[in-house]
């Protein structure tokens, strides 16, 4: 019976992404990722139920794998639409296809004048874009870190990188994001992108997949 269950709960998993449908290989991979978050909460569930008794497994194997794939919708919605609003302006977008977390990179030459920590005027309006999706999609945290080149003092570095974390932060605060939903973290050059200088010079939002959503 729990087998039948957890069989009834992986599709109804996959049914759900099944709402996430577009055309083209990106929707293609899109899907697959919601069909695995689903997965993932129907085996969560699954074994949590286990582990408190095992009376309900496939009740709660349904629940974990709506739970998986939701998760999964909600941050491919949002990523697509920081797709979109980020395209040719030289930000790159991903997102993992275990957390389901989306990391947009931001590079300096688009944000900041050398060694400066003034966000550019050209970027407000790709920047306002973003900070309503991430209102909009109010279920995810966000992570702001500033990395800086190895290059130069390691003391001012550091603390550019910070001073760059927190404008970004700032700004999409002013933009509307809660403040509670936001942290900022200088990471000086603790981290290397690439063999050019000009790739550790940059900004990463990292907007955090919710454990469950309200």
């Amino acid at each position: 019976m729990r087998t039948k269950l957890l069989s009834v709960a992986l599709a109804s998993g996959v049914i759900l992404t099944g709402c996430a449908s577009t055309n083209g290989t990106m929707g293609t991979v899109a899907n697959n990722k919601a069909v695995l978050g689903a997965l993932g909460g129907a085996l969560g569930g699954a074994a949590i139920s286990k582990a408190t008794g095992g009376e309900k497994t496939g009740r709660d194997a349904a629940i974990g794998a709506a739970l998986g794939a939701g998760v999964g919708y909600y941050m491919q919605q949002q990523e697509a639409k920081l797709r979109q609003q980020t395209a040719g302006t030289g930000i790159e977008v991903t997102r993992d296809p275990v957390t389901n977390n989306i990391n947009l990179a931001i590079p300096e030459a688009i944000t900041f004048d050398v060694a400066q920590a003034t966000i550019k005027p050209a970027f407000y309006n790709t920047l306002n874009q973003m900070a309503s999706t991430i209102s909009q999609y109010n279920q995810s945290n966000v992570v702001v870190n500033g990395y800086a080149s190895v290059e130069g003092n390691p003391a001012f570095n550091q603390t550019l990188s910070e001073n760059r974390a927190q404008a970004v932060a700032s700004y999409l605060a002013q933009r509307g994001v809660s403040p509670m939903r936001i942290s900022a973290y200088g990471r000086g050059a603790t981290s290397q992108f690439g063999s050019s200088y000009e790739a550790n010079r940059r900004v990463e939002m990292t907007i955090l997949a919710p454990q469950s959503m309200n």
